[in-house]
């Protein structure tokens, strides 16, 4: 197969690439140019996508023997992460950029080019594996727990995995850099990346803020109702947040106070105790499955952090407009019943909207996160969180104004 192998410049991507190579595959390195006016130099561990990283790509590339391009991804980065991002915590939700990467660049407009360009797949460095499955190609964890990223990959249908290798899915990452050493990489020892790629000093409040201006606006106790402090842009904080607050303890009890909530139409962010964080039941839009979507009310586990814990969970779909309700024994029920509209046909989820009960609450579950859902180490499917709450009471909960329709990629 021709196979456009993603080449980052870090010691994943690298080893990749080699192993494609080995596997048989007429493999082309291209590095992607996500920023117009990309740093010359990388700060640490910090930020990627520099000019110093294309450098070490294209080394990699010239030691494999194999062509090298870099190509210019940086306006449709610039508008479906990027744009994404800041509009998503303009709205009070809390986004998570490298999931959009994969829908929207990795696996659509690079995928997209290299099919144009007679390739027949991506590849990349992420740690997850492919499985061929009883229903076609089947995402799965990584061997390395760790360093697993099928979480940041659920956003992926059957067609863009039938498109997709992960090389070092069944290998660990100290292994990996011994592989790189072995191989002569001089990225061998070449930090991983952490933190958001295009902000480079870590500090999103600070980069938002440059983006949006500053808003001033109240901070409300959940508990009393009263605002107990100010702050210069609800958009700088996400549920499940405790630091930065600018709250003294003595003030409020003595006891500590986390986000409860962001409402952005009145510009208020909601705090209360570590008690009204936990929700067992979520509701998600812009669902997308790993393959046959999914029918029937459904056992599995459920994540909603990149590292987090796996949750079990009963999870069901129900069709757009559909009223949730439980019922006295917490079941979930719609007002079309269970399991109607559930078969809702293709791996991208249309208008149906997700709905997870957790069977023990989890902190921080805030509007715009994805919830990712497992069957043992296969990938199901994904959606966007729209409301989270526990026991019928509302905790974190995007407004009918500011829930995107179904589908519509936000």
């Amino acid at each position: 197969m021709r196979v456009v192998a993603a080449m980052s410049g870090g010691v994943d991507s690298a080893v990749a690439a080699s192993r494609m190579i080995e596997a048989g595959h007429d493999v082309v390195g291209v590095h992607l140019a996500l920023a117009k006016d990309a740093k010359r130099l990388r700060e640490g561990a910090r930020g990627c996508c520099t000019i110093e990283d294309a450098g070490d790509a294209r080394r990699v590339a010239d030691r494999l023997g194999i062509p090298f391009y870099v190509w210019d991804m940086a306006t449709p980065f610039a508008r479906d992460v990027v744009e994404d991002f800041v509009a998503e915590y303009e709205a009070g939700r809390t986004p998570n950029p490298c999931l959009r990467c994969n829908e929207k660049i990795k696996f659509a407009a690079l995928l997209d080019k290299a099919l144009a360009l007679g390739f027949d797949a991506v590849a990349t460095g992420h740690y997850a594996q492919i499985v061929d499955g009883p229903h076609g190609r089947e995402l799965h964890r990584a061997v390395d727990m760790a360093k697993d990223q099928s979480y940041v990959l659920g956003v992926l249908d059957e067609e863009q995995l039938a498109r997709a290798f992960f090389p070092l899915g069944d290998t660990t990452k100290p292994q990996i850099r011994e592989e790189a050493a072995e191989r002569g990489f001089a990225v061998a020892k070449k930090p991983d990346s952490h933190d958001i790629c295009f902000i480079a000093d870590g500090d999103t409040r600070g980069w938002l803020t440059r983006r949006l201006g500053e808003q001033e606006g109240e901070i409300v106790d959940e508990g009393s109702g009263e605002v107990v402090g100010a702050h210069r842009g609800a958009y700088g904080f996400t549920v499940g947040q405790r630091r930065g607050l600018g709250l003294e303890r003595s003030s409020l009890d003595g006891e500590a106070r986390y986000v409860t909530r962001v409402e952005a139409a009145t510009n208020r962010v909601f705090i209360g105790t570590a008690d009204l964080l936990g929700a067992d039941l979520i509701e998600a839009d812009h669902v997308r499955w790993c393959g046959p979507a999914a029918g029937g009310r459904q056992r599995l586990g459920a994540q909603i952090r990149a590292h987090g814990e796996e949750i079990p969970a009963t999870a069901e779909v129900v069709g757009e407009g559909e009223a949730l309700r439980s019922d006295e024994g917490g079941a979930l029920r719609s007002d079309e019943g269970a399991s109607k509209g559930v078969s809702k046909g293709a791996s991208k989820g249309g208008d149906a909207r997700l709905v997870v009960r957790l069977d023990s609450a989890v902190r921080g579950a805030a509007p715009g996160q994805s919830i990712v859902l497992y069957d043992g180490t296969r990938v199901v499917g994904s959606g966007t969180i729209a409301r989270a709450t526990r026991g019928g009471r509302g905790l974190a909960d995007a407004s009918p104004a500011r829930i995107p329709p179904p589908g519509d990629g936000s």
